[in-house]
């Protein structure tokens, strides 16, 4: 089989020849079709290609910081799933989001699932911390954390987004009063969305214990300005599990 030689080495006639030909083509108004070479979703260089690594990512680390017991949560509130979908979509307007409602009405549970929903959605940013508010005092009490008291309330202000379980379950005082309005004030001025869950109502009628006799008026305040307040209600699901 002879060997294959290029255009020029047939000669100057051959070289015309085909040129001839394709300009015989572009005459008669026959051009070259459109190259397909932009990748397809499953190949690298395209938007859903990086959302799923970075889904895939984000959902490893909300399950090393979830506990086991909610590893299967899933918010299927719609509320939750709403405000989810903002933080993931733009977190610095989403803005935070509460939780109310009496012992077992799935509350956590919602909570892990948003978390769950926003890894998902493949943010570019996925850093989280969970902690309840009884652990958020012990860490931040003297000597709670070798880091000191103030550092860690930085980790607690800078981390992008956070949840607060339990608040308002604390013992009132001066001090909870301090670090709780510290932590939410400046959080909501960096525009760092936050999930709270309480047992408490926002505000409650009739002399009722709420999260204004628990936390302050001014805390109660800065949350009415961005946090949307979603009543959980039903019976307590662990009693019913237990039956």
């Amino acid at each position: 089989m002879p060997e294959p030689q290029s255009i020029g080495a047939l000669g100057p006639s051959a070289l015309a020849n085909v040129m001839n030909g394709i300009r015989q083509k572009q005459e008669q108004g026959v051009t070259p079709g459109p190259i397909d070479d932009q990748p397809t979703p499953d190949e690298p260089g395209h938007p859903e290609y990086h959302r799923r690594r970075r889904a895939e990512w984000a959902l490893a680390r909300w399950t090393t910081a979830t506990p086991p017991r909610y590893r299967q949560a899933d918010a299927d509130h719609p509320l939750v799933q709403a405000w989810a979908d903002d933080v993931a979509a733009d977190p610095d307007t989403a803005g935070s989001l509460l939780l109310t409602g009496t012992t077992g009405t799935g509350k956590t549970y919602q909570a892990y699932g948003a978390l769950r929903r926003i890894a998902a959605a493949g943010p570019r940013v996925y850093e989280i911390r969970a902690t309840t508010a009884a652990d958020m005092y012990g860490l931040l009490r003297p000597k709670g954390s070798e880091r000191g008291t103030e550092e860690e309330l930085k980790r607690l202000v800078r981390v992008p987004l956070l949840v607060l379980d339990d608040l308002g379950s604390a013992k009132a005082s001066e001090w909870t009063e301090e670090v709780t309005y510290r932590l939410i004030n400046e959080r909501y001025n960096s525009c760092r969305p936050t999930l709270y869950t309480s047992n408490l109502p926002a505000r409650a009628t009739g002399g009722a214990p709420d999260l204004t006799s628990a936390l302050g008026e001014r805390i109660v305040s800065r949350l009415s300005e961005d946090t949307r307040v979603v009543a959980m209600t039903g019976d307590d699901r662990r009693r019913r599990g237990a039956a």
